[in-house]
């Protein structure tokens, strides 16, 4: 009514109520009447703002990619800002009179192109794929020392890099690189594999090999010491043996000495047996042969006796006619006698 109005700016909002060309009142989140033919309000916003960019560069290899981003940002001098821009409201208190505030995220965009463009010149397509955060860091480093920023009263809160994308065409070429050396890193990984199983498989050969080795060594140290122990017995008995020709050589040697000595006794008696039946006969020469027979028979038995009868006879059996002999005479013929001494002794 009469030109006379009512503004109320939220907490987010740095509001400058002018007057004359003076500033009357100024604050965020201020609330107040205001005659509208002779007053301007300012409105800046100090909230924080996220900008968005996606840009195209040249890898200093001369490969083009995208890097994409936001930057969050606030008017932190809402007076220097207001110095810069024209954040004026309009009449009404509800629009800007012109588009600079909406230039303001623009320009802080061209900045932040020019800088990721000097970051991403420096380092090839493949480093820069893998340096988003040292590209953001390059970018707010730069950020805080532009004086164009600095004179737009803009706090730069943080830069982050979503990501680094080289085109379609060498991302293919990539992923096929990529993929060819993840090929050939499955293909050493395999390689590597069954080298090891190999070399596994060798050392247990070995293994078996130092086994049937020591297996050998250990049968022919056992064979030896039966050959040696079979050479020892061989020996012993070969020394029992010797041992027992020796005492088969001094038997028969002695046998021999036995033999001989028992031929000698022998010879010796015999002798003395012919010299006694020598002399013997020497006695007896001229002697009549019925004197020695009756000598003979003076100590035989009457069996004997009875024996020397019946050669007699036989030798007389030619002048004999007749002899008869019974069974009687015979069976006492044959009896045997007893024993002078034991019929005596009864």
């Amino acid at each position: 009514m009469f030109g006379v109005r009512f503004i109320k700016a939220p907490p987010t909002t740095y509001l400058m109520k002018y007057k004359g060309g003076n500033v009357t009142q100024a604050g965020a989140g201020l609330s107040t009447f205001y005659y509208a033919p002779s007053t301007s309000l300012v409105a800046v916003p100090i909230g924080s703002r996220d900008a968005a960019f996606i840009f195209q560069h040249t890898a200093r290899d001369f490969q083009t990619l995208t890097v994409q981003g936001q930057v969050a940002y606030r008017i932190g001098d809402p007076k220097a800002a207001a110095s810069m821009l024209n954040f004026a409201l309009k009449s009404d208190g509800k629009a800007y009179e012109s588009d600079d505030p909406e230039q303001l995220p623009q320009r802080i965009l061209s900045a932040v192109e020019v800088l990721a463009q000097q970051a991403v010149k420096a380092m090839t397509l493949k480093e820069a794929l893998q340096a988003s955060d040292r590209i953001a860091e390059t970018i707010m480093a730069g950020l805080k020392g532009r004086a164009d920023i600095a004179s737009l009263g803009l706090e730069i809160l943080g830069v982050s890099i979503r990501g680094v994308k080289p085109s379609p065409d060498t991302a293919k070429a990539l992923e096929a690189e990529a993929r060819e050396a993840i090929l050939k890193h499955a293909d050493e990984a395999i390689f590597a594999r069954r080298n090891f199983a190999v070399e596994q498989e060798r050392a247990i050969r070995e293994s078996e090999l130092d086994t049937e080795i020591a297996v050998e060594l250990k049968k022919r140290s056992i064979r030896e010491t039966q050959m040696d122990a079979e050479a020892s017995v061989v020996a012993k008995q070969n020394e029992l043996r010797e041992a027992g020709m020796v005492a088969d050589i001094a038997l028969e040697d002695k046998r021999k000495s036995l033999v001989a000595l028992s031929s000698d006794n022998t010879r010796t008696l015999a002798d003395a047996e012919a010299y006694r039946v020598g002399a013997l006969m020497k006695i007896f020469e001229g002697v009549d042969t019925k004197v020695i027979q009756a000598l003979a028979a003076s100590g035989m038995q009457p069996n004997q006796l009875i024996a020397q009868a019946f050669t007699g006879i036989a030798e007389k059996a030619e002048r004999i006619g007749q002899l008869n002999v019974s069974p009687d005479l015979l069976q006492t013929l044959l009896e045997r006698p007893m024993p002078v001494e034991r019929s005596r002794g009864r």
